[in-house]
């Protein structure tokens, strides 16, 4: 797919909270600009908003540098967690001459207690020397690391999107029905606590995705009910990653003259 030569000059990867306040924020501001979610779920939470654009659909390497084509900055918006997706966009961006801005999640302090590990495999492993039934809110994409404890049937419950495409990989890798939820969130901390009583979790594995990821919500639900939280730890952000305030700056210095 090639971008049309009328494309706006601003295109943001907007698969979170704050790229979804971006848009809106751009639409109110009056610049025009091509928003992209991985997935038609994605584009529908950003809504319709005057002046932006909506794509949905995953783009490989090829296909987000021919997207890019006439972008004069682009805005990578996505997941902490996403760093594929990062590198590619940069890459797209730089091939296509287009300013790349990062805005990035804001790093929260986790509380004592807290066991921090770098990766879901890790997150596995830990599990698979600690005993005890445990609720998995990592999402569908990195199920295989669980797969590998030995009872991982009986003990792991896991939440996710209520996609058919993610509820399938939850089969798919080995957990039964029952042990799979299928929600969206936002997840208050009592309807947290209420999960975790109802599967008899005692351990909560989680991203660190921040407040407006929910992990606060998370954290103290199990605070509450008794249960230890495993935290997996963000990837580095890159030098010059910009809050959503910063990012709002320079695209008013850049488009609204």
């Amino acid at each position: 797919m090639t971008a049309p030569a009328s494309a706006p000059a601003l295109r943001i990867f907007a698969g979170t909270t704050e790229g979804r306040l971006l848009c809106e924020w751009a639409s109110g501001a009056g610049i025009p600009a091509r928003a992209y979610a991985a997935t038609e779920y994605g584009g529908e939470l950003l809504g319709e908003l005057p002046g932006i654009e909506v794509h949905a659909g995953r783009l490989d390497e090829a296909d987000m540098e021919r997207e890019l084509s006439g972008a004069r900055i682009v805005v990578d918006a996505t997941h902490p967690f996403a760093t594929l997706a990062s590198g590619n966009i940069r890459a797209a961006s730089l091939a296509v001459g287009a300013r790349c801005l990062r805005l990035a999640r804001p790093v929260e302090a986790l509380p004592k207690g807290v066991v921090s590990v770098a990766s879901i495999a890790c997150a596995a492993r830990f599990l698979s020397e600690n005993p005890g039934r445990a609720l998995l809110t990592t999402g569908s994409k990195e199920l295989a690391p669980y797969t590998r404890v030995a009872d991982f049937a009986e003990r792991f419950f896991v939440r996710v999107l209520p996609l058919p495409g993610a509820i399938t990989k939850c089969i798919d890798a080995g957990f039964s029905p029952s042990h799979v939820i299928g929600m969206q969130g936002p997840f208050t901390r009592e309807l947290n606590e209420a999960m975790l009583r109802q599967v008899g979790a005692q351990w909560l594995v989680t991203k660190d995705s921040g407040t407006v990821g929910g992990t606060a919500e998370k954290l103290a639900a199990a605070r509450a009910v008794g249960a230890r939280c495993i935290v997996v730890t963000r990837p580095a952000e890159g030098g010059g990653a910009l809050s959503l305030r910063e990012v709002e700056d320079a695209l008013f210095r850049e488009f609204a003259r």
